[in-house]
């Protein structure tokens, strides 16, 4: 999985602050989800999955694997408002389903935000690693080194616990427990692993926190960093070229609207 994750090339995206480009995310993530016009929300996952194939450094094919499980998403959000959905200019009626011409693009245009909001979010974690976004929230947005190495530290403590869970299945198999049928022994079953986990979990966290408030995470008072980080040209260059894609998805919507429909919610 790490092997998968790493990208093949580092683009300049990947040189931005984490801190800048989070910011600049969330503001991307708020006119996305602002957005009523749907050829504009068309344009914009169009346009910004075509980035992400880009600039995220990761070969196309991987890119493609990780865009698939929000192509189930995009076609059972829209479907599920299309089938279900209200309308007045009925195109086809069968039992409970029916199809109109407010829902199905009502429909649509749930599921190209679900894709632009893919799109922009894995644009953002494929370019960001975790660690470099907590240092630059530390050193740029000021947050509290307690809280910041807690979540690195229980991020690096999840593939431990998946590691006990296989070690715990290998050991009863070596006993002889298989898995029964039936609610109960499942139910039976699966506290051979709860139990266990739970309390290895409890125990690490325990002594996670004791090694933190000895090295002093709670105080208050200045700090020296491993990996210092500022702000850059290249942050600038990723304001630019989200400010550009967005714009584009704009121009391109008012230019050559494929749907013509302002806005999603009175049609």
């Amino acid at each position: 999985m790490r092997r998968f994750l790493t990208p093949k090339r580092r683009t300049w995206l990947h040189q931005a602050n984490p801190a800048a480009k989070l910011a600049l995310m969330i503001l991307l993530f708020l006119l996305t989800l602002f957005t009523h016009r749907l050829d504009f929300i068309f344009y914009q996952a169009i346009l910004f999955t075509f980035l992400l194939f880009l600039l995220s450094g990761y070969e196309p094919w991987k890119v493609a694997l990780l865009l698939f499980p929000f192509a189930l998403i995009f076609a059972s959000s829209a479907a599920t408002m299309i089938l279900f959905g209200k309308g007045t200019e009925i195109w086809w009626s069968w039992g409970l389903f029916r199809i109109s011409e407010e829902s199905f693009y009502r429909g649509i245009h749930i599921g190209f935000k679900a894709v632009a909001f893919a799109a922009e979010g894995l644009l953002f974690v494929l370019t960001t690693p975790s660690v470099a976004l907590f240092y630059a929230l530390m050193q740029q947005a000021k947050l509290p080194p307690k809280y910041a190495y807690s979540f690195m530290a229980s991020v690096r403590l999840l593939p431990m616990v998946w590691e006990e869970l296989l070690v715990r299945r290998n050991a009863l198999l070596i006993r002889g427990v298989r898995r029964p049928r039936g609610l109960p022994g499942l139910v039976a079953h699966a506290k051979l692993y709860a139990v266990p986990l739970l309390s290895q979990s409890i125990r690490r966290a325990h002594r996670v926190a004791v090694a933190m408030e000895a090295k002093a995470f709670d105080g208050n008072r200045p700090r020296t960093y491993y990996y210092p980080t500022s702000y850059s040209r290249y942050d600038v260059l990723t304001l630019l070229l989200i400010a550009l894609f967005a714009a584009a998805a704009y121009l391109l919507a008012v230019l050559y609207p494929p749907f013509h429909i302002a806005d999603v919610r009175y049609h």
